[in-house]
């Protein structure tokens, strides 16, 4: 009997795209949506690059808002559909086993906050498009988003150091 294994390098990079992309859509649909804290292009009238101002108190600039959110939400979902099907493609025997693989886990919290970090970085601090809570304390807010990040990241590590190869022929237990 072949046992096939998958080692956790061999799923770095999937878990990570997945993770990219879930990190995303937890920003986007609790953020954005749900809390209504900041859209992709609501702090336009005080960026760094010179885009229209969209204030989301008018009709014309939450439009504008919801369009940029819904092509953020498509960028999040094409990264997400990319990691599954990376994965999908790297695993071909015993799926179970590795969704339950710290490795997966670990690579996908260390995407999750390589997300933060990027879009920190570019959209509230570079190009101050938006940011996480507009108001008195925002920086601070922006800062706690970007250490979110890094706390992702290490945690991510963290779990995926634990993790072995993951046998995906074994028997379930």
């Amino acid at each position: 009997m072949t046992t096939t294994t998958i080692d956790g390098a061999d799923i770095r990079l999937p878990a990570t795209i997945l993770g990219v992309g879930l990190g995303g859509f937890v920003d986007g649909i609790v953020l954005h949506q749900v809390l209504q804290w900041h859209h992709l292009l609501s702090s336009t009238d005080s960026d760094t690059i010179g885009v229209k101002a969209y204030p989301v108190d008018t009709v014309a600039g939450l439009q504008m808002n919801t369009l940029w959110d819904g092509l953020f939400h498509v960028v999040t979902w094409v990264a997400v559909l990319t990691g599954l099907a990376l994965l999908y493609a790297r695993v071909t025997r015993s799926r179970g086993r590795l969704w339950r693989s710290p490795a997966l886990w670990g690579w996908a919290l260390v995407g999750w906050g390589l997300f933060n970090l990027v879009e920190g970085i570019v959209d509230h601090h570079l190009l101050g498009i938006h940011h996480v809570r507009t108001g008195p304390h925002q920086t601070a807010w922006d800062v706690g988003f970007l250490l979110l990040g890094v706390a992702l990241i290490a945690l991510g590590w963290a779990v995926q150091r634990r993790a072995g190869t993951v046998d995906t022929c074994a028997d379930r237990r």
